[in-house]
Order: structure tokens, then C-alpha cells, then sequence
């Protein structure tokens, strides 16, 4: 199995997840054009696409869904809470999902997991074939026990790092605006990464993604920093993803 990115962060997101013949398209926040553009820089086009599958309705994950879908008639998994006609628009083959059960696509199973975020029926995905298993976990307020419990156990595990605390009181965004992204159902700060990290099994797991990093609130220096005292002794690779070129093909 392997993992690279698109594009991560709030002005688009995009990520391919990718075993033998089966690749996966999760989420999908930039237009057709520029979405051909950095499948290239990876090495793909949209027909090596098998499906999309969609974590949540917000713009920066799903505003390029629909369009792509239907051009390369392309099947799309999501809740049925995420799927809105009016917002998302019509789509050739939609899939909806039950965010407490697996399903197969080709020869990757997918595990979804409910998360608190503001969003109508958010999940993040689980995918494993084989003895490889890699997870991809933003968009979350707060981690609960059964995250904890479920992402445990990753040979990847792509996480966000969206703010620093202290960068997003001091930082340019309105007060509500603030107070959602800080909230229970906002988004990961660094300290909340660091302490899921304290919960998994590092032994296994080979590689770390710093993903969705606010370019208001966070950089990836102050990201480092918070999750260096957890990972001092791990042996495994960390990596970036940015908004403007994601991060290449990782292979477990």
C-alpha cells in the first residue's frame, strides 16, 4: 500500500491511497484542472481513479467532487448526512455509507470513524489491505476514546496539526471564527495531535504525516516542537503534507 497527497489545508484537500489495482481518491477540494495538474506530479490521471470517497460537506473537502465525478464517471462513498443534492449536486454513482461499518473497493477495505466536527455526519477513513493499514484522521475537535481506539494500530497514519493555541487567540480571525476552530468540534492543535500519539502503538507505526496546518495559526516549526517530546525515541519518518503540493508517494 502507499499514500501521497494532493493538496492539504484549508483553501483544498485531496488524498490517494493506492494497492494494487484499486487507488483511492479521498476527498477532493481543488477543480478538474488543477486536480489533473497534481494527479500528474504523481504519477496518475483521473482514470487510474476507482472512487472517491468523502470525509465531510465542507467546500475545502468536496467542492471538487461532483464536477470530477461526473466527468470520469466515478463512484462516490459518503454518509447519507454529507450527501445534500442542492450543495454537493448530482452525482453518477453515489454510495452512501454507514460511518460504523467497513466496506470493500477493489482490494482495499475501508473502516470509517465517526469524529466530532462540525459537519452534519463527518467520518475519517481507516484503509488496509493485507497487513498494511493506514489511517487518515483531520477535521476533529477532540479526540474521543473510540479514535483513540481505532487509529491505534497504523503502519501510516496522516494527522492533523491544524493550529497552535496561542497563534489562533493572537491570530487575524474573528472571534466565532476563533471559538469553532478551538472548539470540541473544530479542529486538532498540535498539543491534541501530540497527545494521540501518546495513545497509538509507534512501534508499528513507520510513518507520520503533519497534515491540515493552518497558514494563519500554525507553522510547521511550532507543529515539530509539540510532538517532538512524544516522538523522541521513535524510529519510524515524518512527514509534511502542505496545501500547495501535499507530499509525495509514501510505500509501506
Amino acid at each position: 500500500m502507499r499514500i501521497a497527497s494532493l493538496g492539504s489545508g484549508s483553501k483544498g484537500n485531496g488524498t490517494l491511497v493506492e494497492n494494487d489495482n484499486t487507488c483511492l481518491l479521498i476527498d477532493l477540494g481543488f477543480g478538474i484542472k488543477d486536480t489533473v495538474g497534481r494527479l500528474h506530479r504523481l504519477g496518475r490521471t483521473p482514470r487510474d481513479i476507482t472512487a472517491i470517497l468523502v470525509t465531510h460537506e465542507h467546500g475545502d473537502h468536496i467542492s471538487g467532487v461532483a464536477q470530477f465525478a461526473r466527468k470520469f464517471d466515478l463512484p462516490v462513498f459518503m454518509t447519507p448526512g454529507t450527501y445534500s443534492p442542492k450543495k454537493v449536486g448530482q452525482l453518477p454513482k453515489l454510495k452512501h455509507i454507514n460511518c460504523h461499518r467497513s466496506f470493500t473497493v477493489g482490494s482495499i477495505t475501508v473502516e470509517p470513524v465517526p469524529v466530532p466536527h462540525d459537519a452534519k455526519e463527518p467520518c475519517q477513513f481507516l484503509m488496509s489491505s493485507g497487513n498494511h493499514r493506514i489511517g487518515i484522521l483531520t477535521d476533529l475537535g477532540h479526540v474521543t476514546p473510540f479514535v483513540e481506539m481505532q487509529y491505534e494500530h497504523c503502519d501510516a497514519l496522516l494527522l492533523e496539526c491544524n493550529h497552535d493555541p496561542q497563534m489562533l487567540r493572537d491570530g487575524p480571525y474573528p472571534w466565532p471564527l476563533k471559538n469553532r476552530v478551538g472548539g470540541i468540534h473544530g479542529h486538532l492543535s498540535n498539543e491534541q495531535a501530540a497527545g494521540l500519539l501518546r495513545k497509538v502503538q509507534l512501534s508499528r507505526l513507520q510513518h507520520l504525516v503533519v497534515s491540515h496546518i493552518s497558514q494563519q495559526n500554525n507553522t510547521p516549526e511550532a507543529a515539530y516542537q509539540s510532538l517532538e517530546p512524544v516522538l523522541d525515541s521513535w524510529q519510524g519518518d515524518l512527514h509534511l503534507a502542505n496545501q500547495n503540493s501535499g507530499f509525495d508517494w509514501i510505500t509501506l
